[in-house]
């Protein structure tokens, strides 16, 4: 939730039209869920309990092979030309390359930390160090991924980009309706 709270806030102050802000976050929440999910299939280890940000959402994450499959699978229904596909492509692909690198400096930190509470006492002014260190990071990769999409919406047409936006809300809706009936479902009777 913080974290979403935080990508609209950021986008909201670079003035982007509303329609534009709503994809956007729409697609880094969506992306941002289930990179958790990948990140976890992949064994990259502890990024579903950090948000999954450290490893990029799924669309900038996992082989070629898989990132390609993912774009293609994003832009279908949006009469994606293949020069479109072809740019969206290499641009994500160097996302991927950034968010990997930012993800394997991330491991480190998350060691440090596992390091700092393990410690016989507790260094609070080491503990706080490092935790402004791990939200720099988490900043660098909100922003490259929020770079990654902006290059991706200028490839993109308004006409793809409302289609791909209301895509996202679909999905939105859709995934607040299941955990809403797993929630019930759970509860205790």
């Amino acid at each position: 939730m913080a974290m979403r709270d935080l990508t609209a806030a950021a986008v909201k102050r670079l003035k982007i039209p509303l329609a534009v802000r709503w994809m956007t976050v729409g697609a880094l929440l969506v992306a941002v869920a289930s990179a958790a999910v990948n990140v976890q299939a992949q064994g990259m280890g502890g990024m579903a309990h950090h948000g999954g940000g450290m490893g990029g959402p799924m669309m900038f994450g996992g082989s070629p092979e898989r990132l390609g499959r993912g774009i293609d699978h994003m832009l279908d229904g949006l009469g994606a030309t293949d020069a479109q596909r072809s740019q969206i492509k290499q641009i994500a692909m160097a996302a991927a390359a950034d968010l990997k690198a930012q993800h394997e400096a991330g491991v480190s930190l998350r060691d440090k930390g596992m390091q700092l509470f393990a410690a016989p006492t507790v260094d609070a002014a080491a503990a706080e160090s490092l935790r402004q260190q791990m939200l720099a990071q988490h900043d660098q990769a909100s922003k490259r991924m929020l770079q990654a999409m902006l290059d991706i919406s200028k490839v993109l047409t308004p006409e793809q980009r409302a289609k791909f936006g209301e895509r996202m809300k679909q999905r939105h809706a859709a995934m607040q309706e299941r955990m809403q009936r797993e929630h019930r479902e759970r509860a205790p009777k």
